[in-house]
């Protein structure tokens, strides 16, 4: 089977951050058939998608990759909605609009794929991807093509049962509401207004949300209290308006980030006696960096 791949790929430009290195080979599925089979030549390859949670060393990565950017089929019939992994939020968002559906009003200000928000459950402004749910394929490794319904999914804060069982979502199946295609757009622009003013854009190159919120304690909050705004590490810095989001001043490498992480995760444990987790995931070979990682998720 020809599958579209790049060896030595400069991936930097593709992600939200702006940072990475050099990805051995990166394979671009555009279907499912495709990406079995990728995986059954490979069954512990990584498999992203729009590259807007992830942090890749600027030393590159060692090994192969898949990116899921090219399975982006969207299929609306009534209130029903199909999307593949790779569908950007946004597009998905616009699209559901023009139909007349409300549910993915939240999806439009995310630079992330429908594989990656089903994955962690993504939320924002009341709604959460879980909500329109009908049932999910997933390729579980080891097993092979998979698919649960919503109950089966375990959704949780920033969590479903693709964590634990080491899934990775295929397509997604929705069941949204009819409404006024013009009501829909209102509540979007309200939607844009209002992540304008509490995340960066990401003219400011940035990952999202750097830490998870612990139970009542918003960790942007538990940064602003450790002076976070007042520090930076090489080419990297808390964002002005919140403590939670690193953006990357032109020239931060993966190793900035880290370092900065730590410091802010450290100074947060020290001050507040909570361990915050990271939201963002790493990928790369250096060994430096992953110890760091290592210790960011004891």
């Amino acid at each position: 089977m020809a599958i579209n791949s790049e060896k030595d790929f400069d991936i930097k430009n593709l992600t939200s951050f702006k940072i990475g290195g050099k990805i051995k080979e990166v394979f671009f599925p555009e279907n499912v058939e495709e990406f079995e089979f990728i995986l059954q030549q490979e069954p512990n390859i990584p498999v992203l998608g729009n590259l807007s949670n992830i942090l890749i060393s600027s030393s590159g990565y060692d090994g192969s990759i898949v990116l899921t950017s090219k399975m982006n089929g969207i299929y609306v019939e009534g209130t029903k909605v199909v999307a593949d992994c790779g569908v950007k939020g946004p597009k998905l968002s616009q699209e559901v609009c023009a139909a007349g559906l409300s549910g993915f009003e939240f999806m439009i200000g995310f630079p992330g794929s429908v594989g990656g928000e089903v994955y962690m459950n993504a939320s924002a402004n009341g709604q959460c991807i879980s909500d329109c749910i009908k049932s999910v394929k997933c390729y579980k490794r080891g097993h092979g093509i998979v698919k649960y319904s919503k109950d089966d999914m375990g959704f949780d804060y920033r969590s479903s049962r693709c964590q634990n069982d080491n899934l990775v979502v295929l397509q997604a199946k929705f069941e949204l509401t009819p409404k006024n295609s013009d009501e829909i757009k209102k509540q979007m622009d309200e939607n844009l207004k209002f992540r304008k003013n509490h995340q960066p854009s990401l003219a400011l190159p940035n990952c999202g949300s750097i830490f998870k919120n612990p139970v009542g304690n918003p960790a942007g909050r538990l940064l602003e209290g450790v002076g976070a705004k007042q520090l930076n590490s090489g080419g990297v810095r808390v964002w002005r308006n919140h403590s939670n989001f690193i953006v990357n001043t032109g020239n931060g490498s993966s190793m900035d980030v880290l370092r900065f992480m730590y410091e802010l995760r450290e100074r947060v444990k020290e001050t507040y006696n909570i361990n915050l987790e990271p939201e963002i995931k790493y990928l790369g070979s250096n060994k430096e960096e992953l110890k760091i990682w290592q210790k960011l998720n004891q």
